[in-house]
């Protein structure tokens, strides 16, 4: 039945719950469960992300198809409830797109039950136009009777909201990793790689504790970017291996009850054939339901890429500091004014613009973590924090695929030639170091090479101008008589960058 609210003119209809009649909005595909949430929930005005409705239909699709397989669900109810997963995994755009009609806040039942029968009633409702019928025929006995679709009895066949909201939580996170933060870390990967080969002969002053320290490549320090990378890369794929296994089959407390024995492991094959990615059962029902620990461990390894990135970033923008009165030895491609009062001045935006992301990323990760915490989300046989979790989950992967997107594209690569050295700069910062008198310690000794570097730096010298008028012409602690060319030997900075170099082993 349709009504108008005089009161906003909004066109209701009226629909029935176990609980009684709600008033629901008429263009509305969900119905009185969902309507419930909504008012219970006035939260944040965020909806639970649109990855895992997404994943929601692929699920309730694999689950439709599963129990037609084992002879519980007929085949029009089959096609029907499949058709309308298809569509609300393109997105509903006949219908306004998903916003309207999956509007429940993030902050709802902790088990996401509310989800799941939004998620059940749209799909019932989308089965009832199919058919025919006017939204909200889904429970109508008539209707039934020749084949309508209920959201309990037919699409939530053999499942709880206890099993398929972490199963969704599991498809959303995994399908996010594989298709957008994988990539987005192999591409900024690529790009390090090819400039630590690059700049591979670029000899430079290495810095410890912020102090100088002895030569090293530009190469090999990029090199060590690019392996955070690919650890990065590396720890994605065990997360996946995690996320890959599903809580599906448990249904209420883990024990299967309403479900087919085979239903789990069927709905994973299912599953992995529609997203091209390996899902199977969950070995223990009782933990995959009970705990979150997948998603924790997940939420960590976002936290430790995004620590990697926070090094990168701040490490590329040391390094481009000044233009004059810093270290100067990387030159950032400019992509804005930098002032609005110093004419000229650029500054490194997208790295600080990509550290502020690894901020949001560990603080995601607090309250995911929380969301996991024995007493807090993990309460004897449930978890009951998951709608925050895997929307704080979510944010991160999307964040640190966009941010390493930006870094690769805006900073690595350009406008302009993107990131360059500046030769002449390393050149000549390895020149005034006073580290470079460690090559000297197998030489003269550690004191005396202690002396030569204060003594340098007394007088504003180079350790090499001060060796020439005080070391040559004296014995080697061999007692060979040392000669100009041999203090050019022993401080040629190339050499202090290979293994077995003439420098002290020393930290």
């Amino acid at each position: 039945m349709t009504t108008t609210n005089t009161n906003t003119t909004l066109q209701t209809r009226t629909e029935k719950d176990t609980m009684g009649e709600m008033l629901v909005p008429a263009s509305a595909l969900y119905g009185a469960s969902t309507q419930r949430a909504v008012l219970n929930f006035p939260v944040s005005g965020r909806p639970v992300p649109a990855q895992v409705i997404s994943a929601y239909a692929h699920l309730k699709a694999a689950c439709a198809t599963v129990n037609h397989k084992l002879g519980r669900l007929d085949d029009k109810r089959t096609a029907a409830i499949v058709e309308a997963c298809l569509a609300i995994a393109d997105g509903l755009p006949q219908f306004g797109g998903l916003a309207a009609h999956f509007p429940i806040d993030i902050y709802q039942t902790g088990s996401g039950t509310s989800t799941n029968m939004n998620v059940n009633e749209v799909i019932a409702n989308l089965v009832c136009l199919r058919n025919h019928k006017p939204i909200g025929s889904s429970k109508d006995p008539a209707y039934l009777s020749f084949g309508g679709v209920h959201p309990n009895d037919h699409v939530n066949m053999g499942q709880s909201s206890n099993d398929t909201f972490p199963t969704a939580m599991h498809l959303a996170a995994a399908v996010a990793i594989h298709s957008r933060l994988l990539p987005s870390i192999k591409n900024m990967a690529a790009d390090l790689d090819a400039k630590a080969k690059a700049w591979d002969k670029i000899v430079k002053i290495g810095r410890t504790h912020l102090q100088d320290a002895t030569p090293i490549r530009l190469g090999q320090e990029f090199s060590g970017f690019a392996s955070q990378l690919h650890h990065a890369e590396e720890r994605l794929h065990r997360a996946l291996h995690t996320l890959s296994e599903l809580p599906i089959g448990g249904t209420a407390v883990g024990t299967g009850i309403n479900a087919h024995e085979q239903f789990g492991s069927l709905v994973s094959a299912e599953l992995s054939a529609r997203l091209g990615i390996h899902f199977r059962e969950a070995a223990n029902h009782f933990e995959a339901q009970a705990a979150k620990d997948a998603i924790v461990e997940t939420s960590g390894i976002l936290k430790t890429i995004a620590v990697s990135l926070s090094k990168i970033a701040n490490d590329i923008r040391w390094l481009g500091s000044g233009p004059r009165c810093g270290i100067g030895e990387l030159v950032l491609p400019a992509v804005q004014p930098g002032s609005s009062i110093m004419p000229g001045k650029t500054n490194p935006v997208i790295c600080e613009s990509l550290i502020m992301v690894c901020c949001s990323v560990i603080g995601n990760d607090a309250a995911v973590t929380l969301g996991g915490f024995g007493g807090v989300g993990s309460l004897l046989d449930l978890n009951v924090a998951m709608p925050m979790m895997i929307h704080h989950l979510l944010d991160s992967i999307t964040l640190l695929s966009r941010a390493c997107d930006m870094f690769t594209e805006n900073l690595l690569k350009g406008p302009g030639a993107g990131l360059q050295p500046d030769e002449a700069r390393c050149k000549g910062l390895i020149e005034g170091s006073l580290a470079m008198c460690t090559s000297l310690v197998p030489v003269i000794g550690y004191d005396k090479s202690a002396a030569l570097a204060k003594d340098a730096f007394k007088q504003g010298k180079t350790v090499r101008q001060l060796a020439y008028e005080t070391v040559v012409g004296q014995k080697d602690n061999s007692g060979t008589l040392i000669t100009k060319d041999a203090i050019d030997h022993y401080l040629d900075p190339w050499s202090m960058t290979l293994p077995g170099g003439e420098g002290s082993a020393g930290g």
